[in-house]
């Protein structure tokens, strides 16, 4: 059996089952204790804001691209209002922001057929926003869940796995290196892989920016290289996650509280 004939997309209802997803493994990541409070005393989880928003709209515009339905302008700016109108009360919205993204958003849109063309040149749709929850290895009770956001075929046997990214102008080359944040799709793979039962090699990760404030490429892809030790670095970081988690260790990480962007956590009532 082929590489491709193996790849059938089922989409599964899944009864509930304990699980970890990449953003969680991230939150534990950056500190142990503010996953605690966000992910298990549920304090002042992240609510969503008119970034989040604009991503969503485009995602959904992505996906249309992809399975080669109609979609214009109107169409992203109902989304985008949609996402807007469904934010919590209490979460600040900047008109004149929103405002800039509608017209961000529309100069997106005519570019990612273009860009999808130019990268991967011929290719079949073999599945988006394609479902995970799947066993790890040495972990009963937990699984893994995730979504990928696309997966592709080309003519030379490789299997495609992507996920769409919005940001400013771009990521900078430290970025895209970034263990943590590559490490999305090196699960992706590994489990994407162990699903399908497909080999590794056979399959190829990227990430697609969506650039909403590029002058020109506001649409990039990139490859992402998840080989064999990388993936057994990511496994290692799941496995201590899980571990720590199921052992309630909720150690505070220091040197989260205020670099990069900081906590929101950092001195207030919740942690000292």
């Amino acid at each position: 059996m082929t590489t491709l004939s193996r790849v059938v997309i089922i989409i599964e209802k899944e009864g509930y089952m304990p699980h970890i997803s990449y953003s969680e493994l991230k939150d534990w990541a950056f500190c142990a204790f503010y996953h605690k409070l966000t992910r298990v005393d549920k304090i002042d989880g992240f609510k969503g804001n008119a970034y989040t928003a604009f991503g969503t709209a485009l995602h959904s515009v992505c996906e249309k691209k992809l399975l080669q339905e109609t979609v214009d302008d109107d169409y992203f700016l109902e989304e985008f209002e949609s996402c807007i109108q469904k934010l919590d009360d209490d979460v600040k919205v900047d008109q004149r922001l929103v405002s800039d993204m509608r017209e961000q958003g529309k100069l997106i849109i005519p570019e990612i057929e273009d860009a999808l063309n130019q990268y991967f040149e011929e290719y079949e749709v073999l599945a988006v926003e394609m479902p995970l929850m799947e066993n790890i290895e040495n972990e009963e009770g937990y699984k893994f869940k995730g979504f990928i956001d696309a997966v592709v075929a080309t003519p030379d046997g490789k299997v495609h796995i992507f996920d769409w990214k919005t940001c400013s102008w771009g990521w900078d080359a430290r970025r895209r290196s970034d263990a943590m944040t590559t490490y999305q799709l090196t699960l992706y793979k590994h489990f994407f892989a162990q699903k399908m039962n497909i080999n590794p090699k056979d399959i190829e990760t990227h990430f697609a920016l969506l650039k909403r404030t590029a002058k020109k490429n506001r649409v990039e892809f990139f490859r992402v290289t998840s080989g064999p030790k990388k993936t057994e670095n990511a496994l290692k970081m799941l496995t201590k996650a899980l571990y720590n988690i199921k052992k309630q260790r909720y150690i505070k990480n220091r040197t989260s509280c205020t670099s990069g962007y900081g906590c929101k956590f950092f001195n207030t009532e919740h942690c000292r």
